[in-house]
């Protein structure tokens, strides 16, 4: 019986396909596709834009002003609602496409569903070079979208109509899958985005994509259980696949039944809150004490949905038992397997039910607890002495700054940040209250991510109170999208943070013998020296000149009336503070390795090098 046809252009196919996608979980649905983010130029106007104004009642759509931050914010939509709905994005040709590259590379090493859609070249090549294309001497079929492949876990450039049926089912299952999901890239010629084609109606019906638990192998899971049982200082490391599993509640029961603590990556910290018992909070480079020591003595390392990056490991420095072994707790297998582990395949939720009714009975020795437990006090006292003001109207440091709003923050508020010195002050000292509140992306640790992903956070949790954490550094790279909060009326919060320059690459710098070169705000002599005098730039301007509503704030007080009064604003708007530069959060509890000019006829990269050699000595392979 021949099949239903309706004749529409492929971008309007595209269109009405991507409104019908959902993802189920658990008995729960999602609209897979929430809406499109997009920039329009001469590659995707008359063909997406037209389809877009075609189907506005089905595709919400937003206005973004820079690529970068359109994925940005696509990405934080999608870490908020813990991958079960992404949003799409469209580019012209040219730079509008070149510049998803480091969006895209973001979301795929943080493993968070995108899907960019952005315009090529005429398939047929009847307009051949068109404007803004990319010619190459051997090889016609190449563009700039082929900048997109390596940071994509799907590609395909659309040169039929036809051939968008199976493309666009690849790339649903690709965005959709935990072991496999990231940025998604559909590279659209222009000329196939226009033409039109006979579509079977069943390329239009609702489809649902089941996102799997898979349950872990019965004898990976018997290895694992037999592990944890022989170990006498086991610690659990949490990743982000606690969150993205929506593992909290099963983690907690397996915490409080065994005893064993939890120390969180980035991206896993809020998997349990700052005040269980068992919560030590971030580990590796910017853990903190209790973690860190904890950690060089544990015997058996549990990594739950963690990537195990230098970071966390400190370089293959912390775990430093003589017989310390691993277990990995992943849905990817090539993450399970890292530094020679035991690996337990499954879903984190899935995982770590199975673990708790195994070790039924099992607990830690509580000499093991009373020790941890003594440790996190100790460090609770670290915290409230970093966040802790004893004049009011002094200039704030950055750490007084994260205490004056840990004192304004709901228990759902969200809270996001990226880049800088920021990421460190928070992973040791913030307070994680619920598993959605710490937003920090440090896979890629991108400069700009903060302002875009809290557009994206807001649009995922409408009512919710967004909080971007912002430095100079990142604010000047990447502003524009404040303007879409204006105009879509979203009432993130920015609290900007002013310091004059680079800090956190500027304390390295120092640290690694180049001698906080370039890092500083500065002008520049005429004998090319900088000055101490720094820029007379007016941040706080920039961002009213924006749209947004400003308040400034000189001392801790007017910072907590400040934050107050954002709080409960309806509207965008801005915290301006200038910060004092001296340093009040604790140091590094473990290295990281940066190396370090070998020879050099300076003072400053010799001292460095040496502490550096003593430092990677204590680095060993885990076998």
């Amino acid at each position: 019986m021949p099949t239903s046809t309706s004749r529409l252009t492929t971008a309007q196919a595209l269109v009405r396909f991507l409104a019908a996608q959902y993802t189920e979980r658990d008995g729960r649905r999602h609209r897979l596709i929430a809406g499109t983010w997009g920039v329009f130029g001469h590659g995707n106007v008359a063909g997406l834009g037209q389809a877009l104004v075609e189907y506005a009642d089905l595709m919400p759509f937003h206005q973004g002003r820079n690529e970068q931050a359109m994925v940005h914010a696509a990405v934080g939509h999608a870490r908020h609602l813990n991958r079960l709905s992404a949003q799409a994005v469209t580019t012209s040709i040219g730079p509008g496409a070149t510049n998803l590259v480091t969006g895209a590379a973001l979301a795929t090493v943080n493993r968070l569903p995108v899907l960019l859609l952005p315009g090529d070249y005429f398939a047929s090549h009847a307009a051949d070079p068109l404007l803004q294309q990319l010619e190459h001497p051997v090889s016609a079929d190449l563009s700039v979208n082929d900048t997109l492949r390596p940071v994509s876990r799907y590609f395909d450039r659309v040169t039929r109509p036809e051939a968008l049926i199976p493309s666009a089912l690849k790339a649903m299952r690709v965005l959709t899958d935990p072991a496999e999901t990231g940025a998604v890239t559909l590279a659209l010629p222009q000329d196939v985005q226009a033409e039109a084609y006979d579509w079977p109606a069943e390329f239009f019906a609702e489809r649902v994509w089941r996102v799997r638990r898979p349950a872990p192998d019965p004898a990976e899971l018997a290895d694992a259980v037999h592990a944890i049982r022989a170990a006498e200082r086991p610690l659990i490391v949490a990743g982000g696949g606690v969150h993205h599993s929506e593992a909290e509640q099963a983690l907690a029961a397996l915490v409080d039944a065994t005893g064993i603590p939890v120390a969180a990556t980035q991206a896993g910290k809020g998997s349990l809150r700052h005040d269980h018992p068992a919560d030590l909070g971030g580990i590796g480079h910017t853990g903190t004490a209790v973690a860190d020591g904890l950690a060089r003595a544990a015997d058996l390392v549990i990594g739950v949905g963690t990537r195990l990056t230098d970071f966390t490991t400190a370089s293959g420095t912390l775990f430093q038992h003589p017989d310390v072994r691993f277990l990995n707790l992943n849905v990817t297998a090539f993450d399970a397997h890292k530094l020679a582990a035991r690996p337990l395949v499954c879903d984190a939720r899935a995982g770590l039910t199975a673990l708790a009714e195994a070790l039924a009975g099992h607990r830690v020795d509580p000499s093991y607890e009373t020790e941890y437990r003594a440790g996190k006090e100790r460090w609770d006292t670290v915290v409230a002495g970093a966040y802790r003001a004893d004049d009011e109207d002094a200039v704030p440091t950055q750490t007084q700054v994260l205490g004056a709003l840990d004192a304004v923050v709901g228990e759902t508020d969200v809270v996001i940040n990226a880049a800088g010195s920021l990421p460190g002050d928070l992973h040791k000292l913030w307070r994680a209250r619920s598993p959605r509140q710490y937003h920090l992306e440090y896979g890629y640790s991108c400069m700009g991510y903060e302002i875009p992903a809290a557009l994206g956070v807001q649009q995922a949790a409408p009512g919710t109170r967004v909080w971007a954490l912002v430095g100079d550094g990142t604010f000047l790279m990447n502003p524009t999208e404040v303007v879409t909060a204006v105009q879509e009326n979203l009432p993130v919060k920015l609290v900007l943070v002013q310091n004059h320059g680079y800090a956190s690459i500027g304390g390295l710098s120092e640290a690694v013998g180049a001698e906080g070169f370039g890092t500083a705000y500065r002008h520049r002599a005429a004998d090319g020296t900088f000055t101490g005098a720094p820029l007379p730039v007016d941040l706080a301007a920039t961002a009213a000149g924006l749209g947004l509503r400003v308040l400034r704030a000189k001392t801790v007080r007017e910072l907590r009336e400040a934050l107050a009064a954002a709080r409960d604003a309806s509207a965008p708007t801005c915290v301006y503070v200038e910060t004092d530069p001296a340093g009040t959060a604790p140091a590094p509890e473990a290295w990281w390795d940066v190396p370090v000019a070998e020879v050099s006829g300076r003072e400053a990269p010799a001292r460095a090098r040496a502490a550096y050699e003593r430092a990677r000595a204590d680095r060993r392979p885990y076998l």
